[in-house]
């Protein structure tokens, strides 16, 4: 039977999908990709409203779809006729639990970057709007939304451009055959060349892997099969065109890189909701391999359930990038330090109109021009040979993808310089591997001393790969009080700890344990089975990457040595099984 069959059955007998949770396993590999499908309508009496949701038993609470019909129309002001693409992320509701599809295994392989958010929904949108005498406004407008926990920009939008207009005509059958081609795709694995068949197409897509080469040549693909149709090979599946995004801003990108990695609070004002998500997307990617750790919203709008904790005038703005298309905003923002307002963008003869940094006090109503609004000072100079290069790159046309490509390596080059010497130092912290012993619990990582990093900066700082001069500790100075080095660290920090678990699994397994209990006493024999027990546990429950076939070894030194105990003892110890 068809599995969205099944759901359609099962709701009509409870009455209420949404407390159906044996259902949910039908669909265990679309939920791998997607949370759920939605089709966001305009109603002349509810004005913007959920049409459809699929699966049928998708659990989304009140305030999730009343997120999703908000931010899934361009607001009035965008006058976005035709079709629009465009991105959103809104906050998860609280107590919502994450359903499980291996994601210890693919948050422990992907890229930091790229990992599922636990804590909110990305929207990816195609949103239609043209005349139709039929209707009473006098337009067609719908919205097909994909909801998911994944960045993939590039994967759901290219997506939505094979499903959506075949949609628009043919309605909700097509999202059904849709739903299920989904549900029969391979789940995300890193390091894997996938083929998603999708409405007679084929994607072959790599999801990236940690152990990747930063910035190395695109991954080749799969060896072709003779697939029919051929696939079409999507390059990546979440880099956006970098240089189409700053390309009026090119001569500020260094403003642009520091706000985003010392999380300033930041407003990017666009005329459409396509150049807000797009913008905003690009400042986060702009500091990879490091996770830009404070909140985003590609598109924010007054009705956003966080509206108000964002606009308060009683504290200091929040660590947040917000991308907005209303020019009520211009209002609302105008005690943030920090707003870049952009104009649809215009060429000065050969060349993209370039925007201009300005001071706060310009900031007006309405009319306010496009430029970047902030009283900041960059720590770092400006690298005018790249600023050369690009601009003599659109002279000589020379294609957006290889002009991204140039400012991709760019400013991944210029963040690993900033992140090589405070990997470094963070390594100088890890105990010696000949202090991690069998019958010690393991040592203790050294507490981070800012103090201690910068002295390291005169012989191990950015000067050895990078020839951008400036105030590099003053910029990391900065940096240590904000949201992404907190991120940062505890990441590294429970790397370091997995690290520490695994050496002392390994030598534990690699100690002579039966020859150990035969002068013990019974109880600090069972004492021992109970630790090694509960060892092996948290090995499997963090999936710990130790020696192949050491926690096997382990499990059969375990079973001998409570075999070797008296039977009450062994059932007491059966009883104590985790």
């Amino acid at each position: 039977m068809d599995p969205l069959h099944v759901s359609a059955s099962r709701q009509n007998e409870t009455g209420n999908a949404v407390e159906n949770t044996d259902s949910r396993s039908t669909w265990a590999q679309f939920l791998s990709w997607l949370e759920c499908v939605c089709v966001v309508t305009f109603d002349l009496e509810l004005g913007q409203a959920i049409e459809l949701v699929y699966p049928h038993d998708a659990k989304l609470t009140e305030k999730e779809k009343t997120s999703i019909c908000y931010l899934s129309f361009p607001d009035s002001y965008s006058g976005c006729l035709g079709d629009t693409q465009f991105s959103f992320r809104f906050r998860q509701s609280i107590g919502r639990k994450s359903p499980s599809f291996g994601e210890d295994a693919y948050e422990r392989d992907a890229p930091v970057t790229l990992h599922r958010d636990t804590g909110h929904f990305y929207g990816y949108v195609y949103f239609r709007q043209v005349k139709d005498v039929s209707v009473k406004r006098g337009y067609f407008q719908k919205s097909l939304v994909l909801v998911s926990r994944l960045p993939y920009v590039h994967l759901f939008h290219t997506l939505l451009q094979i499903i959506a207009p075949e949609y628009f005509e043919k309605l909700e059958p097509c999202l059904e055959a849709v739903c299920n081609e989904i549900d029969q795709w391979p789940s995300p694995v890193p390091g894997l060349t996938l083929n998603l068949p999708v409405m007679g197409t084929v994607l072959q897509v790599r999801i990236p892997s940690k152990t990747d080469k930063p910035g190395g040549s695109p991954a080749k693909h799969a060896p072709k099969e003779h697939l029919l149709p051929a696939p079409t090979l999507l390059p990546s599946i979440h880099e956006l065109d970098l240089f189409k995004c700053f390309q009026s801003a090119l001569i500020h990108l260094q403003v642009l890189w520091e706000l985003t990695l010392l999380g300033e609070p930041l407003v990017v004002m666009a005329p459409s909701p396509t150049m807000s998500s797009e913008i905003v997307l690009a400042l986060v990617s702009s500091i990879a391999p490091l996770k830009y750790c404070s909140d985003y919203r590609p598109y924010f709008t007054i009705h956003d359930s966080e509206f108000r904790e964002y606009t308060t005038r009683t504290q200091a703005p929040p660590n947040v990038i917000l991308g907005v298309t209303n020019p009520f905003f211009i209002k609302t923002f105008q005690s943030w330090p920090h707003i870049v307002r952009l104009g649809d963008p215009r060429m000065a003869g050969d060349l993209p109109k370039q925007v201009k940094v300005k001071k706060l006090a310009k900031l007006k109503t309405l009319d306010t021009k496009p430029g970047i609004y902030t009283a900041y000072k960059t720590f770092l100079q400006k690298d005018k040979i790249l600023i050369k290069r690009l601009l003599k790159g659109i002279q000589r046309k020379r294609p957006s993808e290889v002009q991204s490509a140039i400012l991709r390596r760019h400013l991944l080059e210029l963040t690993q310089s900033f992140i090589i010497p405070l990997e470094r130092y963070m390594a100088s912290l890890m105990p010696l591997q000949r202090s991690v012993t069998p019958w010690k619990t393991p040592p203790q990582i050294r507490p981070f001393s800012q103090e201690e990093f910068m002295a390291t900066l005169e012989h191990a700082g950015p000067h050895l790969t990078s020839m951008l001069k400036g105030d590099w500790m003053g910029l990391y100075g900065r940096f240590f009080r904000s949201p992404n080095f907190d991120g940062w660290y505890r990441l590294r920090r429970r790397e370091m700890i997995q690290k520490l678990e695994c050496l002392h699994l390994e030598a534990v397994c690699d100690a002579d344990l039966v020859g150990w209990t035969k002068d013990k006493s019974e109880v600090e024999v069972v004492d021992l089975v109970l630790k090694l027990r509960e060892k092996l546990t948290k090995a499997h429950r963090q999936q710990l990457s130790v020696r192949e076939g050491a926690v096997d070894h382990l499990e059969g030194c375990v079973q001998t040595i409570a075999a070797s105990l008296p039977e009450d003892l062994q059932n007491v110890l059966h009883g104590h099984r985790p």
